[in-house]
């Protein structure tokens, strides 16, 4: 099966009921078929061929998808840019997998050896040859490559397949968005070009209208959810808690029966405050680049688990082990692993890192952990934020969960500084209201966290760094602190 046959049988089965909608404008099933047909056969007539990476570098919209489907008919590999990042991110990206073609609707935007900007992009879809465009690749082949967020060096290329590609579409049909059917409407609030493009597919399947925001604000997506009666959406934490935070929310009349969340980690705090809101509506997705949004997941009525990411998606094996490799009890803390045919064929040009992410045949993820007796897995944190405060290992994770505890913070960050006597000293950065009371903030970590545990200093910014997809970058918070305090140290 390959990817554009989905998208064709939509255009069959669905015909001319809307299949995405952008402000005014709005593609039907059959109209989305038939422009990314017009689109592939361009791309090709203009000397593309099997296998060559295209990078894509376009706002939230209906083009960025149809860019995004048209390549996988064509045979290409499609490199999806993000414009939140710089355009520093966008030349390693484009150099780094060695794209040959950008389709770009930013002025100033990246080179690369064929550049087709917005005018161009349009003549196209509306110009190219409108026969079935119909490229098949064997299923191990790179469909697309994504890359990981770069949060501890520079970001790294996954090569995902179409094989990968149809298990993470079953996986979600099965287990995350089971009861997403036609006539429903599905919110497209986060990047398409990280993780709300993964419900794009399920969508197209089941015959469900999406609505495309062209860029997040909280007031904005609770007035489009209600005029739109959308029935489900895919949040990360930040934007929840964004969310959460906006007036117009008391008095709005949502029918939203599936909220997915994911991406990052979310507090117990703010998830509590959430399903007192929209109810038992909350599905939790676990994954990460390596494996795209599909190791565990926790559904709608395992939520009283406070604080679990769930259990293992259906077709994957997920396990904790020692630094040995060798499998943990339950209760015991190890790291999280993964195998299954969701996972990448590998690392694009690093075969060294490829063998180190694989060992034994599983996918080491990186994240510390721990399963319970009834299966559901619990993240600790990243294996290498982890801190070192007098002796005793801190996860920032658990820190930050108190913060995010706290009344009107909205964002925390929780970092180790060098210091003689602790070693890591616990320090914490937090955003929210404008009334935030830093002692008030502290003595609440003080009541619910051990001494080893409480931050020794606490700052209070208006917003915190994050990557494009949303995560809050500790690295880059330790980084500006550290650079402002070398100066204080040198003249003391």
């Amino acid at each position: 099966m390959q990817i554009g046959e989905l998208i064709r049988r939509g255009g069959v089965m669905y015909g001319d009921a809307p299949a995405f909608v952008e402000g005014p404008r709005v593609m039907s099933f059959k109209g989305f078929d038939q422009a990314t047909d017009r689109l592939g056969n361009a791309l090709l007539a203009a000397g593309l061929v099997l296998g060559e990476r295209v990078g894509v570098l376009l706002p939230n919209g209906i083009d960025c998808l149809v860019a995004y489907y048209a390549l996988a008919k064509a045979g290409l590999v499609r490199v999806p840019l993000n414009l939140r990042e710089t355009a520093a991110d966008h030349v390693y990206k484009i150099a780094d997998s060695g794209t040959r073609a950008l389709i770009h609707g930013v002025e100033g935007s990246a080179e690369a050896q064929m550049v087709i900007g917005p005018e161009r992009l349009a003549a196209m879809m509306a110009q190219g040859d409108a026969t079935p465009c119909r490229v098949d690749r064997a299923l191990d082949e790179p469909l697309r490559l994504g890359y990981t967020g770069g949060t501890t060096g520079k970001p790294k290329a996954v090569t995902l397949t179409t094989r990968g590609e149809l298990a993470e579409l079953s996986a979600f049909l099965v287990d995350l968005v089971p009861d997403m059917t036609e006539g429903d409407t599905f919110l497209h609030a986060a990047p398409i070009a990280h993780a709300s493009g993964a419900f794009v597919l399920p969508a197209i399947v089941r015959g469900v209208r999406s609505v495309i925001m062209a860029k997040f604000d909280p007031a904005s997506f609770i007035a489009l959810a209600g005029d739109e009666r959308a029935t489900h959406t895919f949040l990360v934490p930040t934007m929840l808690a964004m969310i959460m935070e906006e007036p117009s929310l008391a008095s709005a009349k949502l029918s939203l029966k599936s909220i997915s969340y994911g991406a990052s980690p979310i507090a117990p705090a703010l998830l509590e405050r959430a399903m007192a809101r929209f109810g038992r509506v909350f599905a939790q997705t676990y994954g990460q680049a390596e494996s795209p949004m599909v190791i565990t997941c926790l559904k709608p009525e395992d939520h009283d688990r406070i604080g679990s990411c769930g259990r293992p998606f259906f077709l994957a094996e997920v396990a904790i082990f020692d630094d040995d490799d060798k499998p943990l009890l339950p209760g015991e803390k190890g790291e999280i692993v993964v195998r299954g045919p969701q996972l990448m064929a590998r690392y694009w040009n690093r075969p060294e890192a490829t063998d180190a992410a694989f060992r034994k045949g599983w996918l080491h993820t990186g994240d510390v952990g721990t399963m319970d007796k009834d299966g559901f897995f619990y993240i600790l944190d990243r294996k290498n934020d982890m801190l070192i405060s007098g002796g005793y290992n801190v996860y920032p994770r658990e820190v930050e969960d108190v913060l995010l505890g706290c009344e009107g913070v909205v964002e925390a960050a929780v970092i180790g500084l060098p210091d003689e006597k602790w070693g890591d000293r616990v320090f914490a950065v937090v955003a929210g209201r404008a009334d935030l009371d830093q002692e008030a903030t502290l003595a609440i970590c003080r009541d619910k966290l051990a001494n080893y545990k409480c931050p020794k200093g606490l700052e209070i910014w208006p917003t915190l760094p994050k990557s494009a997809a949303g995560k809050i970058l500790r690295r880059e918070v330790r980084d500006q602190i550290i650079a402002r305090e070398k100066p204080k140290r040198a003249a003391g």
